[in-house]
């Protein structure tokens, strides 16, 4: 998503308070919120892609997928973040919010020419320090290229740019060809 205005500081819970009664999605960044701009039409198609194998691929299983309205918290020292993940994968039981999940095991943003430096950088950082995330995929949308980072691999890219390659989410024990992350986008 692309910020298209911000905030001055809030709290926490007046925070949550406004995105409850709100039509627009907001992230919040110690006390700043960043309403987000809405997703192009490849956008929608690549996420719904993944989420909808995901959903298919986790029912019967401990772990549920969740797409774009969901969001994830996180807190560094005194600062609290909240971002909307495109997807996330969530299995811990802690996780009893209703409206935001703390522990996600795979996320994955899909990424625009304005957001790549803060999902590939800030998020990328932000996300790496949650104890519980096994996976982290980066998915461009105006190209064929999805790079996935592993916590058991030291959190080096593993870059794929071919259909018939495929995103394997070992925690998961899921697999979608890229030719599927990608259908109905013309890249």
């Amino acid at each position: 998503m692309e910020v298209i205005a911000k905030s001055a500081s809030i709290s926490v819970e007046d925070y949550l308070a406004r995105e409850l009664a709100s039509e627009e999605r907001h992230e919040y960044l110690d006390g700043v919120v960043y309403a987000m701009a809405g997703a192009s039409i490849e956008h929608n198609i690549i996420s719904g892609n993944i989420y909808s194998s995901l959903r298919s691929h986790l029912r019967g299983k401990p772990c549920v997928a969740f797409m774009a309205d969901v969001k994830l918290r996180l807190e560094f020292s005194n600062d609290d973040v909240f971002y909307y993940p495109d997807v996330m994968v969530a299995c811990d039981p802690r996780d009893t919010d209703k409206f935001f999940k703390r522990f996600p095991k795979v996320l994955i943003e899909v990424m625009s020419e304005s957001t790549e430096r803060i999902d590939r950088r800030e998020k990328r950082w932000s996300y790496q320090q949650i104890e519980t995330l096994e996976e982290y995929v980066l998915v461009a949308q105006d190209r064929m290229e999805v790079t996935l980072f592993r916590r058991a691999n030291q959190w080096r890219p593993e870059v794929l740019t071919k259909p018939d390659q495929t995103l394997a989410l070992a925690s998961l024990e899921f697999s979608l060809p890229l030719s599927g992350v990608y259908e109905g986008v013309k890249v």
